[in-house]
């Protein structure tokens, strides 16, 4: 996941400006809110539900507006929104895929396909660059949890396929069957993740020059920018030169 890993970093530094974390607060509850309207509202029975609250901690939502969420897909002023997969092409044939959550096809679709445009891409049919990724549960831990070789032995035990290092996290990665039972066993053993989410990884990055790796960046900024937009991923790779002038 390193393309996506990369940009995500880049994207979380952005994320500390309160304008930008105002925004993610609203696509945290909005993901909560459906979560819980389309399951129970208990988290514990409730996976969907269970992973958006986990990824509002992680982002330091304020306990009252998870719970306003929640109750908000009780009541008869909810939103509908329908879940939305686009998926395209960026420079230098980078394959990307957006998750959303919109109360407005027309509107999400036309705004996504204008991004691409702008940035010499091009938004493709669903499934057309699907089929590059895997869908996968991925489960986050801090590294103070215990060495690399303990964690890959808990999590091969509970029945993760792999552990990935990732800076100061490990990433426990599973198939989308397994995500929930492998969660709830490492939990026992190392309490709660800091993040379990299924995901799109690729199964192999692309290299890009510094030229286009500066457009992609530009269009995922702008596409998770969208308040529609929930999840982008890609399957690229930039230079460190690169990562280092944008501060990475």
């Amino acid at each position: 996941m390193a393309g996506h890993s990369q940009f995500k970093n880049i994207m979380h530094r952005k994320g500390k400006q309160d304008a930008v974390r105002s925004k993610l607060f609203s696509k945290l509850g909005r993901e909560i809110t459906v979560a819980a309207k389309m399951g129970m509202p208990d988290p514990n029975m409730n996976p969907r539900l269970r992973a958006a609250i986990l990824a509002a901690r992680e982002e330091n939502m304020p306990k009252d507006n998870i719970e306003r969420a929640i109750k908000k897909a009780s009541g008869g002023d909810a939103e509908n929104y329908d879940e939305v997969r686009y998926e395209g092409y960026a420079p230098g044939g980078v394959a990307v895929i957006i998750e959303a959550l919109t109360d407005n096809r027309n509107r999400t679709a036309g705004e996504v396909r204008s991004y691409f445009t702008k940035a010499g891409g091009a938004l493709a049919e669903t499934g057309a660059v699907a089929f590059m990724f895997d869908r996968v549960g991925v489960i986050e831990y801090a590294k103070t949890i215990g060495s690399e070789d303990d964690v890959m032995e808990a999590a091969i035990e509970a029945g993760a396929d792999d552990v990935a290092s990732q800076d100061d996290l490990y990433e426990i990665i599973t198939t989308l069957e397994n995500l929930r039972d492998v969660q709830k066993a490492l939990e026992t053993r190392f309490g709660e993740a800091k993040k379990a989410a299924l995901m799109w990884r690729p199964q192999n990055t692309i290299n890009v020059d510094d030229e286009a790796g500066e457009k992609i960046l530009k269009l995922i900024g702008s596409l998770e920018d969208n308040d529609d937009v929930q999840n982008v991923y890609a399957n690229f790779e930039i230079s460190d030169a690169l990562m280092a002038k944008l501060g990475g």
